[in-house]
């Protein structure tokens, strides 16, 4: 997993030198407005850091054989992947809204990092949820080892940690 993320970082940090030599480097550097739906979005990454660290613990206490009635362990890893689809689609909302707007990947230099930036990122949030399923499918066949819940929670929380970096990026540089 270490190795993953390491790769990932250094993916996004030659990206982010591209994105900081171009810009200082060009006269055809455009701004605009970041979409607003990048915020709540924002807020939906957080929101699944936060469930999925409920489901930690109760699947946790699952595997330790303390078992509450009516209470599906999964229930909270659900959420988490629910919360995971959601912000797909809210990337998918704010492209829209640059297509609307004008702005496609060939636009300028500034929309072409943006798109980069922005589905490089929307598909290790994919990758996140295919690990949290396989750790949901996992659990419901009671084969779950607590090292692959960690390692799926591991890489989730660094893609949540690595958006809010993404956004700031973003907000700043265009």
């Amino acid at each position: 997993m270490w190795v993953i993320v390491y790769a990932i970082t250094m993916t996004f940090a030659a990206l982010t030198s591209a994105m900081i030599v171009r810009k200082g480097s060009s006269l055809d550097w455009r701004s605009f407005t970041l979409p607003w739906v990048l915020y709540l979005d924002t807020a939906l990454l957080l929101g699944s850091s936060v469930t999925l660290e409920i489901a930690r613990r109760r699947v946790a206490r699952f595997m330790g054989g303390i078992v509450i009635p009516g209470e599906s362990p999964a229930r909270w890893l659900y959420l988490t992947l629910g919360l995971g689809l959601l912000f797909v689609t809210g990337q998918y909302v704010a492209w829209a809204q640059l297509r609307r707007e004008g702005l496609y990947l060939a636009t300028n230099p500034s929309s072409s990092f943006f798109y980069v930036l922005t589905v490089a990122h929307a598909l290790h949030i994919l990758g996140g949820i295919v690990g949290l399923a396989y750790v949901i499918r996992k659990l419901d066949k009671s084969e779950l080892r607590r090292s692959t819940l960690d390692a799926a929670s591991r890489y989730w929380h660094f893609v949540d940690v690595l958006w809010v970096y993404l956004l700031l990026l973003l907000w700043m540089k265009l």
